[in-house]
């Protein structure tokens, strides 16, 4: 059933009600924020959202015994990651001196760098505000999402996934990165759905209606 129950997954890291008004605000039924994983679990759908240092992150989701759960979800049911929570997928960051990751997809995290340009122009780091995503596959979650739509980022921290077939959409801000990824059943974003406005709104719409394949 499109909209059902979704639960997002409570670690202890980031503004989880947000995300919960906003999905249900575009229909989700019924939104639990939760570590329980037999909640987690029994869901429809589930959302692993992340803001701060990922050590913190990695640390609280291993110490709950989330990490395991996840695993568990990506092998049956939709999960969408956010921010954090899409970098905590790959294998490695290198921020907080090097953390490792839910290793579900091959790739790395890196940090933009003290010295980032375009042009001649110096950038600000971490990467703040509104910002063009390419999509760069045709997948069920840009439905009604147009090319080079705008999105809200705040990160310092990039995905850099090793296999092109992952990346769902791409930005700039200096270099090329990953904005969101996709593998079976996982979609994931470097922007913040819940701060988007209309596209960010479109995107979790789609997310109730997703069931997975592509």
């Amino acid at each position: 059933m499109a909209g059902g129950h979704v639960a997002v997954i409570d670690y202890g890291m980031g503004n989880l009600h947000s995300v919960a008004k906003a999905l249900e605000h575009v229909g989700a039924t019924r939104v639990e924020v939760t570590s329980d994983p037999q909640i987690i679990l029994a869901a429809d759908r589930v959302v692993l959202p992340g803001v701060g240092a990922i050590r913190d992150c990695m640390s609280e989701l291993r110490q709950l015994g989330l990490d395991s759960v996840v695993r568990e979800v990506v092998r049956e049911k939709p999960l969408l990651g956010i921010c954090v929570g899409m970098q905590m997928l790959l294998e490695h960051s290198e921020e907080n001196g090097g953390v490792e990751g839910l290793g579900l997809m091959q790739g790395r995290v890196n940090f933009f760098g003290n010295e980032l340009y375009d042009g001649e122009q110096r950038l600000k780091v971490p990467h703040m505000g509104w910002n063009q995503v390419k999509q760069t596959i045709d997948h069920p979650m840009w439905h009604r999402v147009e090319q080079d739509a705008r999105f809200y980022f705040v990160h310092s921290y990039h995905a850099q996934p090793e296999r092109n077939t992952h990346i769902a959409g791409r930005c700039h801000y200096g270099v090329d990165f990953a904005a969101a990824l996709i593998r079976d059943n996982l979609f994931a974003t470097q922007f913040h759905p819940e701060k988007s406005h209309t596209n960010g709104l479109q995107l979790l719409e789609n997310f109730l209606a997703w069931d997975g394949r592509w």
